[in-house]
Order: C-alpha cells, then structure tokens, then sequence
C-alpha cells in the first residue's frame, strides 16, 4: 500500500490531496489507456507493435499552416527509428495500451518547432490520456506558446511527459516541470525501480542506459538517452491509469513521487543488510 500526500496548488486555492494505491496497478497492462508518441513516427507493423497502434498522422506545412495526414504508407510511418523505440518501450511496459503515432520529425530526427507545437495541440484536442514527448527544443521563441500549450494539457486532464536534453543545457518544455513530468536517463534496469528528485528541475530518473528496444523493419537496437528513459515513465503512468482511471495529472504525479520515495526507502534498507 502506497500512501500519497501533495498540495495542489490552482487559480481559486491550495488544497491537500491524501489517497492510498494499493499495488494493483503494478499487475496492470495498459488496457483503455490511449498514449500520444509525438516524434519520428510509429512503425507499425513491427512484431511488438502490431495492432497497438490506432492511428498513425503526419504534419505537413500548407499555405503557412501546420495540418494532419493520416500515414498511409509502411515507408513513410517511421524513417529515423526514434519514435518506433519510445513506442517499443511503452508497450513493453503497458502492452495493452493504445498507441497514437503523432509524427512532426523528418529525416535525420529534425523537425520545424511549429509542427511540433501544433502536433502537442493534436495530442490535447484528441484528449489522449499520456503524451509522450522525447524531445523538444531551446529556441526561446516557443517557451510561452509551449507554456500555453501544456496549460491546455493539464486543463484536459492529459499527463505530459518529456525527456530533459541530452546536451547540459535546458530545453523546452521539460523545464516546465509544474506542468508536466520530466525525466533523465539513469542505469537502472528495473522501470518499476524510477527515482524521483523533488525540488530539482527535472525530477524523474528512469532506464535510459543500453536500453533494449523496437526499431523499424522488426529489428531491436540497445540505444541510450534521456528520450528513452522517458517513455519508460508514460509506461508507468499507463499502469496507475489503467488501475486508477480518475487520477488527475497532479495525482499522477504525487503517485510517481510516493512510489519513488518508497523505491529509494526499500533500497537503504537492502544496502544496511548488505553491510
């Protein structure tokens, strides 16, 4: 049994919020829960993927303006590869979770700052459950449209999670960490084992070291990064979702806190047995 405690601070007051997990939720599977993977694409017809995935879009720039198309073609759902790893990696851990692929990066992983913009406003319009966001940007010009943006996230009701920068200076949004939950590579195995720093910038800590994972044409790579230490979290969050489907984005992210706290108490202990 989990106990989790937290003040959520809103427009109109403070209040406490105190609730019990029970571990339920770590025998969950994802079932009903739809996550959004803005990134390079989804390829769906990996073996690990097959039939996870519900829709599948792309942004395209018309007459200035950012738009959707539906995927349609095997060649085009991922080129680069790093979408179809995050996804590989949320499956893994919620293997019945839907799956959204929201693509706005190109060849070589790049990608226009407006599209990713108007592909996290996809994500909020559609109300997925999780967003999943294993990148983004330091261009100053989208810190406030992006601050907007996760605000309408929050309001929705949907759990933002977005990877810190590989490089040691910030990028947008994972700094935002009142809005969203951000999170940095460890060499922690177990995703169960995650850490949680309070009080720091990026908060959460997750496997993210020779991580084992899908890649397009039904491969598997070992890659390393904060982007795949996140997905392990919109995992986690897919299993508290799936036991407790009325958790809001606050509630998850004190339930992450009140697991972490847990993880890190069973640990001393086991490493005063060992001495």
């Amino acid at each position: 049994m989990t106990i989790v405690t937290g003040y959520e601070v809103t427009e109109l007051a403070t209040r406490s919020t105190y609730f019990e997990l029970d571990d339920s939720w770590r025998s969950a599977t994802g079932k009903g829960i739809s996550v959004a993977i803005i990134d390079s694409g989804i390829d769906s017809s990996h073996p690990d993927l097959a039939g996870k995935v519900g829709t599948s879009v792309e942004a395209r720039i018309e007459n200035k303006k950012v738009v959707f198309d539906p995927v349609r073609s095997l060649e085009d759902l991922d080129s680069v590869g790093h979408g179809t790893a995050c996804a590989g990696i949320v499956s893994r851990i919620a293997p019945e979770a839907e799956l959204h692929s929201i693509k706005v990066l190109g060849t070589g992983g790049l990608g226009d700052g407006h599209a990713f913009l108007a592909g996290l406003e996809y994500a909020v319009k559609n109300r997925y459950n999780i967003i999943n966001l294993s990148l983004g940007t330091t261009k100053p010009q989208f810190f406030s449209p992006l601050h907007d943006l996760l605000d309408r996230a929050y309001l929705a009701g949907c759990v933002v999670v977005a990877a810190a920068n590989n490089l040691p200076h910030p990028s947008f949004p994972s700094v935002f960490s009142s809005s969203l939950i951000s999170v940095i590579k460890s060499e922690e195995k177990d995703p169960l084992n995650f850490g949680f720093h309070f009080g720091q910038v990026i908060e959460l800590t997750a496997p993210g070291v020779n991580v084992r994972t899908s890649w397009p044409g039904g491969g598997y790579r070992n890659l390393t990064g904060n982007s795949f230490a996140c997905p392990h979290i919109a995992g986690i969050i897919a299993l508290l979702l799936d036991a407790y489907p009325n958790l809001t984005p606050f509630q998850v992210k004190s339930a992450l806190y009140a697991i972490a706290k847990e993880n890190l108490e069973k640990k001393a202990e086991d490493d005063s047995k060992i001495l």
